[in-house]
């Protein structure tokens, strides 16, 4: 993948966000750029960015509001992750106030990595097995890259999210990459700092850059009533 360095340049002596400019997504490309900082946010052409400063969020601290817990804690959805990426990705895609930067480059390489073992879904399923919701995002070493989520019902992808929050913790993951802050990553405890810090961090988190095989949903569930001092027996 070193054959990618002389295409990007480095981020840590960027005075722009922009990156590069062209190129494709073939997984090694998308691996060296999440590995170093950038990501793709558009495509043809596709344009690799590292903003500064740079989103976040805690591992330990996402902002879980009263109405998520309680449909947690009412197990209102089923939680699974790694059994629909596709149709997580095509349920990000679908938005009715803005065009989707979720096109077709997106897909091919983002199912590639997927297959790869560098890609992951949580989902979240009604009662009648419809995906209603869910979270994917790219997974190296202890970094975590959350690249979009969606909600057919409510909260369900807010649900999902949590518990993959909580997958990241018992793994202990280092950062997790929200890219740019918006509303709704700014409301669930997402805080900026600057790139040159970011990469710093990003750095030791993908030392060692293994695929993540995510613990079992049993002690996801565990681990994450534990956190928000949820019974296990759903509620009325």
């Amino acid at each position: 993948m070193e054959k990618y360095k002389d295409f990007f340049s480095d981020p840590l002596f960027s005075i722009d966000d922009l990156i590069a400019v062209g190129g494709d997504f073939h997984p090694d490309r998308l691996v060296y750029a999440y590995t170093h900082g950038i990501f793709p946010w558009s495509e043809s052409p596709i344009r690799w960015y590292s903003p500064d400063p740079r989103a976040i969020f805690s591992i330990h601290d996402l902002h879980i509001s009263r109405t998520v817990k309680k449909k947690i804690r009412k197990k209102l959805y089923r939680i699974q992750f790694n059994q629909a990426f596709d149709q997580v990705m095509q349920g990000c895609s679908e938005r009715t106030s803005e065009k989707t930067w979720i096109t077709d480059g997106f897909f091919k390489g983002y199912s590639e990595l997927f297959k790869r073992g560098y890609c992951h879904s949580f989902e979240a399923y009604d009662a009648e097995n419809h995906l209603v919701g869910g979270v994917y995002g790219v997974a190296i070493g202890k970094f975590f890259a959350g690249e979009s989520m969606f909600s057919k019902s409510s909260d369900a992808g807010k649900v999902a999210l949590a518990y993959l929050f909580s997958a990241l913790a018992l793994d202990e993951f280092q950062i997790f990459d929200t890219q740019a802050l918006n509303e709704t990553t700014w409301n669930l405890g997402a805080f900026e700092i600057p790139r040159a810090e970011y990469l710093s961090q990003l750095k030791e988190a993908v030392k060692i850059p293994y695929k993540w095989e995510p613990p079992s949903l049993q002690k996801i569930e565990e681990h994450l009533f534990a956190k928000l001092n949820l019974s296990s027996q759903s509620e009325d």
